[in-house]
Formats: C-alpha cells, structure tokens, sequence
C-alpha cells in the first residue's frame, strides 16, 4: 500500500470514529466501582433481591463427603 492510500484509511476512520462519537448516546459509564448514594442504590436492590428469593436447603457436612 502507498503512504496516500494509508493517510486516506486512517482519515476515514478517524471520520468515522468521531461521527459516531458525536452522534452516539453519550451515556456511557466507565467510571468503575460506585461510592455513595448509587453504591447504595445498588445495595438494596442485592437486598431486594434476596429476600424474594427462596432459601436453599442446607448442604451436606463436608466430614460425609470425605467417606
């Protein structure tokens, strides 16, 4: 390939990349792990989820296991 044709390439997808930055949501989340009133958002809703959820039968001794 000739260096135009590699210049030509990238300026389509630098074009590109920033048209559908532009044009896209915006509402992208990369902050990571939440503190503070959305951690604790999170939390009761784990809670929620818990409580609604049946409890499971007991497992068995591990000492049985082992026989």
């Amino acid at each position: 390939m000739s260096n135009r044709s590699l210049i030509i390439m990238v300026l389509v997808l630098v074009g590109a990349t920033a048209y559908l930055l532009i044009k896209g949501d915006g509402d992208i989340d990369m902050g990571g792990e939440k503190h503070g009133s959305e951690a604790a958002h999170i939390e009761e809703a784990k809670k929620d989820a818990s409580a609604a959820a049946p409890a499971a039968p007991p497992a068995a001794p591990a000492a049985d296991a082992k026989k």
